[in-house]
């Protein structure tokens, strides 16, 4: 079976409505991995800070750019808004821009790519997108160190161009993970663009500049081309499962889950960069809930930066997955410990069964079979029900999306299974709220220890859930050494500190509003010290001038005479 990337596929309907219509129904244009989701209640943020001119742009892009493709003059890119004229990454974009692959992209291709950030610009809305970004699913958090270049290639024939054809690149720039709704807006945005050029662009950076800034659960209308896209951006209160990934039938082995839960070093050789950049995309949200954390490339050529990095054999492969199109890769990633051939999806008849694990040693070129070739030795048994499943519903030609959700509900169990015990220890790392005092700092959280970790397994372990046998304790002592488990302990360790500051910042203005009503109540003099030394208090920064904030609005509800005492000097 295929793999299935676009929204078409996948069911995503794109509602598109004239800028003049007032329904306020909407549909979801789900960001990344994430497809129609069902609409909650929302609207435009009327809470937005003033914003300057392309705030509003940048917040969604960081610019636009058009890359053309000549025999005689090379490689030329222009980048709009005017404002980004600056933008240092034009070589990269050049080159990733342009499909590398000996088959051939006749028509209109769209794909995605990803790559290190080059230049450390700030943002005037860095706080305002920072707070915006904590009710996003991690998976689709902006992405801080990297942009992702989302792309629509157009190649016709022209007998007047020396090469004989017309090639042209419109690629969106952005940090915003928003794969499948960045493709959709160039579905709207490059037909108009190759048929109008120039003043066609300039009015939809207007338009972009109109937006709302991107607002997790709120529904959003985007004015683009005189039409309204009705959005919601998913949260990470979403029931879980309710949002759709891309997957594949074809990727469906339990090995790869594995190697991508592990951050083992993955290449992906595709025929095409639409094939290679919707597999490694597919790959990464096979572990949602979970963030993949290492490195990811949908599409990598030659011509990159890391590209003497990642192929260097003086070293061992980093933890990144890649995606290639070039047959050059097949030599120069040889070395690798895992590759993973895919062939033309377009091919109907491709079953699940066909993605079988074979020796290293029978990878020579990009035509060879379909599969997965690495020594790896799985930690867990294979699961033969869901294949048979899968199968199954290829014989009785069950449609894609229903093949898609199976998958779907099979891997957000499996990594919810595995998580499970680790949620569970580490919320035991928490201090007892008992602990909490005012006039203390708040108690550290105890360090996890593997050794404890792992004897909770017996009795408390993914078995509970998962009906998957295998050396669970293995993957697990594997996975914490990888990096996939540093950034989610990283952030759990980050969430409870900030859980451990909200509840002393509690305990202390508990502390001040009972010393405050005694002195309403019976005009004794409450300890002044606690106001006036509250910048020596022992907490974490930021507590205390959320502390002096509580202080001063439970003054200004006093009576004048007692703010006149809480606000006297102190005598020598």
């Amino acid at each position: 079976m295929a793999l299935q990337p676009g929204p078409e596929e996948l069911g995503e309907q794109v509602v598109e409505e004239p800028e003049d219509m007032e329904d306020q129904d909407a549909s979801s244009i789900s960001p990344a991995e994430e497809i129609t989701l069902p609409v909650g209640q929302g609207g435009e943020d009327e809470s937005e800070p003033l914003l300057l001119p392309w705030d509003r742009f940048s917040a969604w892009l960081h610019c636009i750019c058009v890359v053309g493709f000549d025999l005689e003059l090379g490689q030329a890119v222009e980048v709009r808004p005017q404002q980004s004229k600056d933008y240092r990454d034009k070589t990269s974009i050049c080159y990733l821009s342009f499909p590398d692959s000996n088959s051939g992209c006749l028509g209109d291709t769209q794909f995605c790519f990803r790559f290190r950030q080059g230049s450390n610009r700030k943002s005037s809305l860095g706080c305002f997108l920072e707070t915006a970004d904590r009710d996003a699913p991690v998976s689709l958090k902006r992405d801080q160190g990297h942009y992702y270049g989302y792309v629509y290639f157009r190649q016709v024939r022209d007998k007047s161009l020396k090469r004989g054809y017309f090639q042209k690149s419109l690629v969106l720039i952005s940090r915003l993970p928003y794969v499948t709704f960045f493709h959709s807006l160039l579905k709207i945005l490059a037909p108009e663009y190759f048929d109008k050029l120039e003043p066609c662009l300039e009015a939809a950076c207007n338009d972009i500049d109109r937006w709302p800034t991107p607002h997790p659960g709120r529904v959003l209308s985007l004015p683009i081309m005189g039409v309204v896209i009705k959005v919601r951006i998913p949260t990470c209160y979403d029931k879980p499962g309710t949002s759709q990934l891309v997957q594949s039938t074809q990727l469906c082995t339990l090995m790869l889950w594995e190697l991508v839960l592990l951050g083992e070093p993955l290449v992906v050789m595709a025929p095409s960069p639409a094939e290679s950049s919707d597999t490694v995309l597919a790959l990464i949200s096979c572990l949602s809930p979970l963030r993949y954390c290492s490195d990811f490339r949908p599409y990598f050529t030659i011509h990159d930066s890391e590209f003497k990095e990642y192929t260097t054999r003086t070293q061992a492969p980093p933890s990144v997955i890649l995606g290639v199109t070039n047959p050059f890769f097949a030599k120069t990633l040889q070395h690798w410990p895992h590759i993973v051939r895919i062939g033309d999806m377009k091919q109907e008849g491709e079953m699940a069964k066909q993605m079988k694990v074979r020796k290293l040693k029978n990878l020579k070129t990009l035509d060879c079979k379909t599969g997965v070739y690495s020594a790896f030795k799985p930690f867990l048994n294979k699961d033969e029900d869901i294949l048979k499943q899968l199968q199954k519903g290829v014989q009785q030609k069950r449609p894609s999306a229903a093949q898609n959700a199976i998958l779907r509900r099979y891997f957000l169990e499996l990594t919810q299974s595995f998580i499970i015990p680790l949620e569970r220890y580490v919320a035991s790392l928490m201090p007892l709220q008992k602990s909490i005092t005012p006039w203390k700092s708040p108690p550290q959280l105890r360090p996890f220890l593997q050794d404890e970790f792992m004897k909770t397994l017996e009795k408390a372990g993914p078995q509970l859930t998962s009906r998957l046998k295998g050396d669970w304790i293995g993957l697990y002592r594997q996975f914490l050494r990888c990096p996939n488990f540093d950034g989610w302990f990283r952030n759990r360790k980050r969430e409870m500190s900030q859980k451990l500051d909200a509840l002393h910042l509690e305990a202390l203005c508990e502390e001040v509003r009972g010393s405050v009503l005694k002195l309403e109540k019976h005009r004794y003099v409450i300890d002044i010290d606690l106001i006036r030394e509250k910048n020596h208090l022992p907490v974490r920064p930021g507590t205390v001038s959320k502390l002096q904030a509580h202080i001063e609005a439970i003054i200004l509800g006093l009576p004048e005479d007692l703010q006149g005492i809480l606000h006297r000097p102190s005598t020598p």
